[in-house]
């Protein structure tokens, strides 16, 4: 076996849930205001066509049309007059990379004076700062107060930083003088010669290729914070030692810290996992173990909405809907290669009855199963099938987060086989209906890349340039704004992969489409052609949402919990001013009911703080029944993002609510 076919095993499903979350590499604008907050990247878009057989208009991005925005800015907070400051990045500034970069060699520098037994690894610049790890006792947020000053001294006192080229002898001899075994390991794994070192004055040095800022006096130590302390395994390797992490971040100036604090609060006020507490959403018990999660009424119900709703769209765009097992025979998975590839991310094996049994980590094997079950003939494709299928996947205890990274989630998946000559009609197909699925749920800025073949690879040229050609028509036929990452395809073929913006501008990996040269070899699956001839099909695997739970986690801090009516899980609240007014109350209730409206009382408090607690649980419509209402027979209507909107008859009241959800509108 080849090293490239021993490769083959981790199937596109993996790659569903490896992004968790990114910002875009342009500048990033943050927008201030007392009720909203949020980061936006630049970027135009190109008129679309062609829409998939769904009965709303196909809507091209990364930014959506006229008719797009109406529909969607009915999703959206209200703005306020904002004021707009501007967030370089990275890629955008070497002088803040640089500055981030050096800010971690000061942070280290300051450790070792406060601290003089830690031991210093690696301390790298990431998206919104830096970190560095260190080998030492636990640090406490005090610790962390005085490792800021102390830097502060260091960069006031303008510190050159000096970079130095020396021979790996003479570094080997210097790092085991200093007694820094970690530093020692990363010497090893540096391949290049000369061994480059960075110097802060003459006082402390670290091994490093830059780059870095002049003088620590480059750097505005009011433009620093350092954020929160954290453990880290040495090389990310659980039995290696556990270190300590301490996270900064860095700008260019006073200003643009602010409007990150601003930034970070307003994403903690979104923060799902507090949200879900709060709003009784879901819960994850630590009874029934860590990664696996509960969903609780609420939750449930927009669970089952999000699922109505693509399961519909799935079947006008002509898939076939498919409910496969849990579990499977190992073989099922030697055949797939997850068994050998792909172990330490699936759970042990199960013996039933003298053979050996898996809980599945893919639904791919089981759509193949399908797919084997008869004989095709070209002119049965294409063919779709479409899941809602629940995986587990082993995950270190550690990593979980939240909806974000869990150890059992379901997919929105989907498989089509086809005809070379009709992967471009397909991939375009499957982005018109990822398109309307996250428009409906409000979402209408994208980041779209394509990616194309690595150096490791299988399939034949001719298959990956007509693969390849294909997914870029179906991106040029829908007039979509996309980068190209070359090289940066699976080892199985190119796939397109599309980033949903949250209102805070944050960057999600949701929605992929993948073609796939390895899985049908692997099963060895086949049609019969127009010469009555044996011939291999092409797999195009695609999800839209990603996984339920991370598409539900995206989606309570996209709207802060605020969902729209449409999908919010109570959409009124029939609230009574005594409790003389119980039997209307439950009269209305009975009506809302009637008519598909997800209603309920309370009752027990005095209106003020019935009316506060709707606010809280995020309700959008309240419906006061005091004596008036009940003698005529009517309901006085207060909405969350509209105000008192009057007294009217229950029917109006429940033919606007209608109307509303249809339109996807607010009251």
């Amino acid at each position: 076996m080849t090293a490239v076919q021993k490769m083959a095993a981790a199937a596109p499903a993996l790659l569903l849930l490896s992004g968790a979350r990114t910002f875009a590499s342009s500048s990033r604008t943050l927008f201030l205001s007392s009720s909203r907050r949020r980061i936006s990247t630049l970027r135009s878009g190109v008129p679309a066509s062609k829409p998939c057989a769904v009965s709303s208009p196909s809507v091209p991005a990364p930014e959506a049309t006229a008719e797009a925005k109406k529909r969607a800015s009915e999703e959206e907070p209200e703005k306020e007059e904002e004021e707009e400051i501007v967030l370089p990045t990275n890629e955008s500034s070497e002088k803040l990379l640089r500055i981030r970069h050096t800010c971690a060699h000061v942070m280290a520098m300051a450790v070792q004076k406060l601290f003089p037994g830690s031991k210093v690894t690696i301390g790298p610049w990431i998206d919104n700062g830096f970190y560095y790890d260190f080998d030492m006792e636990p640090l406490t947020d005090k610790d962390l107060k005085r490792i800021k000053k102390e830097m502060d001294r260091i960069i006031n006192r303008n510190l050159p930083l000096l970079r130095e080229e020396v021979s790996r002898d003479v570094a080997q001899e210097r790092i085991m003088a200093l007694n820094e075994p970690y530093k020692l390991e990363i010497l090893e794994s540096i391949k290049e010669e000369p061994i480059t070192i960075y110097h802060i004055g003459n006082e402390w040095w670290d091994l490093c290729a830059g780059p870095h800022v002049d003088s620590t006096g480059h750097i505005n130590k009011k433009a620093i914070e350092l954020e929160s302390v954290a453990g880290a395994y040495w090389r990310g390797d659980e039995n290696k030692p556990m270190l300590q992490r301490i996270y900064g971040t860095a700008w260019e100036t006073e200003e643009q810290l602010k409007a990150y604090i601003h930034f970070k609060e307003e994403a903690k006020r979104r923060d799902h996992r507090r949200l879900g507490q709060e709003l009784d959403l879901f819960s994850i018990q630590d009874d029934a173990g860590g990664g696996l999660v509960f969903w609780h009424p609420k939750g449930a119900i927009v669970r089952h909405l999000i699922e109505d709703l693509w399961k519909n769209v799935h079947l006008q765009c002509g898939y076939d809907l498919l409910y496969t097992p849990h579990v499977a025979k190992v073989d099922l998975w030697k055949i797939s290669g997850h068994l050998d590839f792909y172990k330490e991310n699936m759970y042990d094996l199960m013996d039933v009855e003298d053979e050996l049994y898996q809980l599945r980590p893919m639904n791919c094997p089981y759509h193949i199963l399908v797919y084997k079950r008869k004989l095709h003939s070209y002119r049965d494709f294409p063919i779709r099938v479409a899941e809602l299928g629940t995986v587990y996947r082993y995950e270190l205890s550690g990593s979980l987060h939240g909806l974000f990274r869990v150890r059992g989630f379901t997919q929105d998946d989907a498989h089509i086989f086809c005809l070379e000559n009709q992967i471009k009609d397909e991939i375009r197909g499957v982005l018109d209906l990822t398109e309307e699925i996250l428009l409906r749920f409000g979402f209408r800025k994208y980041e779209v890349n394509l990616s194309t073949r690595p150096e490791k690879s299988v399939g034949s040229d001719e298959i990956w340039e007509k693969a390849t050609a294909a997914l870029k028509d179906a991106l040029d036929d829908k007039g979509w704004d996309y980068q190209i990452d070359e090289g940066g395809g699976a080892f199985y073929g190119p796939k397109i992969d599309l980033k949903i913006e949250d209102a805070l501008g944050r960057k999600w990996q949701c929605s992929t489409v993948q073609v796939d040269f390895n899985l049908p070899q692997r099963f060895d699956i086949s049609y019969v052609d127009s010469n009555s001839e044996k011939k291999r099909p092409i797999m195009i695997h695609r999800a839209v949402l990603g996984s339920l739970e991370r598409f539900f986690g995206v989606l309570i801090e996209h709207y802060a919990g605020d969902f729209p009516l449409w999908i919010s899980p109570i959409q009124a609240r029939v609230l009574p001013v005594t409790d003389n007014e119980m039997q209307y109350c439950g009269e209305v209730l009975s009506r809302l009911k009637s008519h598909g409206i997800r209603a309920e009382i309370c009752h027990g408090e005095r209106l003020p703080k019935l009316i506060r607690n709707a606010e809280k649980q995020k309700v959008p419509l309240m419906t006061v029944v005091g004596p008036k209402e009940v003698e005529t027979k009517t309901v006085t209507v207060r909405s969350r993002f509209g105000g008192e909107l009057g007294t009217m008859a229950v029917e109006e009241f429940i033919r606007k609510i209608q109307s509303a959800v249809e339109n996807r509108t607010r009251l």
